[in-house]
């Protein structure tokens, strides 16, 4: 459909369970869901819902439909939409809404509130953006500021003048780290002339970055961040599966390397059952670092240096916990060898132990390595980093527990 609605045909309550809908959906699944919706319908649920989710979806439908929708928009909207599309992802342009509490230093207080009177009952507004005649942010209004003031004064004369505000480029990390300083409930976004290009909400920001940290765990394990518990299961499948190809292939590598030692796990059976445990544990101890990292890197604790003291540390770390969980394991080796009556307990306690103690401390690197890597190739540091610490893992433990059981023991 594409008719256009007046405002007095929308209903509120279908209008809000739509941007419930939404913000639960993936853009494929909220097209469809809105498809069957009047475009002005549409542009009202996308007028509401987060500016991030609305540019999603909007450029998730083709190309008529989505000009028949900016179409039925308002002219400030349809603009600010097709503004915040020309900025990168998970950047402080894709948030902004257009500012509509705009006015001139000139103005009188009188003419100010008459000219906000009708904006207000559409938005809720905080701040009124003074700007010049070349549209570039002076100062900003507090209401309050309005409410006290005599209706014949200036704004020149109340407003706050070098007011602090986002660019369009800035990352949402960093945008973010602003915000906590700060604390506003709005932030004007402007241009490196300092021109008011949109406002992006203090709710918004926080919005944004709890899905961002929400998807990051789906990420590290290769689901996408578009994936919701709505979405079908062939497009879930679609989702997946390439990562767990890649996955298969990764652990083929694993497989070569315990069938280099065939001959070695042939002589000594015992050892096969202490591979899961090998592998298992150094894993863990990867994710750890892996899970420290990517939260440095979410809030831009590397910035400045200070990746080298990360990896120096978690490599420590990953020595010292494997000399702990090495004895432990050691000794259940010894055990479980002097069970099956084998002539060198004592030497395969040994193999264990050391095994245990350096793929701890190379997983230790890998978690801490491999996102930094992964950040530096321009690349998301989350996206599938676990499938690549696995294989890391996986590779070293098994490899160096074989190499020094043929080593030491045979």
């Amino acid at each position: 459909m594409s008719a256009s609605l007046p405002q007095s045909f929308f209903d509120p309550a279908h209008i809000e369970q739509l941007v419930e809908v939404l913000h639960h959906q993936g853009p494929d699944e909220a097209v469809t869901v809105l498809s069957a919706e009047p475009d002005a319908v549409i542009v009202e649920a996308l007028g509401r819902a987060n500016p991030a989710l609305a540019d999603e979806i909007l450029w998730t439908f083709g190309p008529e439909r989505r000009a028949a929708i900016l179409a039925a928009a308002p002219q400030n909207q349809r603009d600010q939409w097709s503004k915040n599309h020309t900025y990168p992802e998970d950047s402080v342009g894709r948030l902004m809404h257009a500012p509509i509490a705009v006015v001139t230093p000139e103005l009188s207080v009188s003419e100010t509130v008459e000219r906000l009177r009708q904006v207000v009952k559409k938005a809720l507004v905080t701040y009124a953006w003074v700007v010049d005649a070349q549209g570039k942010l002076v100062g900003v209004i507090v209401f309050r500021e309005l409410l006290f003031a005599r209706p014949e004064q200036k704004i020149s004369e109340l407003m706050l003048t070098n007011p602090f505000s986002l660019t369009p480029q800035l990352s949402l990390t960093d945008a973010m780290r602003e915000a906590l300083k700060r604390h506003f409930p709005a932030y004007p976004v402007c241009d490196d002339q300092g021109r008011l290009l949109g406002v992006v909400r203090g709710q918004t920001l926080f919005e944004q970055q709890a899905f961002e940290l929400s998807a990051q765990a789906g990420t590290m394990v290769g689901v996408e961040k578009e994936e919701r518990l709505a979405t079908p299961w062939l497009r879930s499948l679609r989702f997946r599966h390439p990562w767990l190809q890649l996955n298969l292939l990764t652990a083929f590598i694993a497989a070569a390397v315990v069938g280099m030692f065939e001959d070695t796990l042939d002589q000594l059976v015992v050892l096969a059952v202490f591979l899961p445990v090998l592998a298992g544990q150094s894993g863990n101890t990867g994710c750890q670092a892996l899970a420290v990292s990517l939260r440095g890197i979410t809030l831009g604790e590397f910035e400045g240096g200070g990746a080298g003291r990360v990896v120096a540390k978690e490599a420590l770390l990953g020595f010292l916990n494997g000399i702990l969980v090495g004895i432990t394991a050691g000794l259940g080796m010894y055990v479980y060898a002097r069970m099956q009556g084998s002539a060198t307990p004592h030497l395969l306690a040994l193999t264990v132990m050391l095994a245990m103690i350096a793929s701890c401390t190379v997983s230790g690197i890998a978690g801490s390595t491999i996102p930094m890597a992964l950040r530096k190739a321009g690349a998301d540091p989350a996206t599938a980093s676990s499938i690549f610490l696995t294989t890391a893992t996986d590779v070293v433990s098994m490899g160096m527990f074989l190499s020094l059981a043929q080593w030491l023991v045979l």
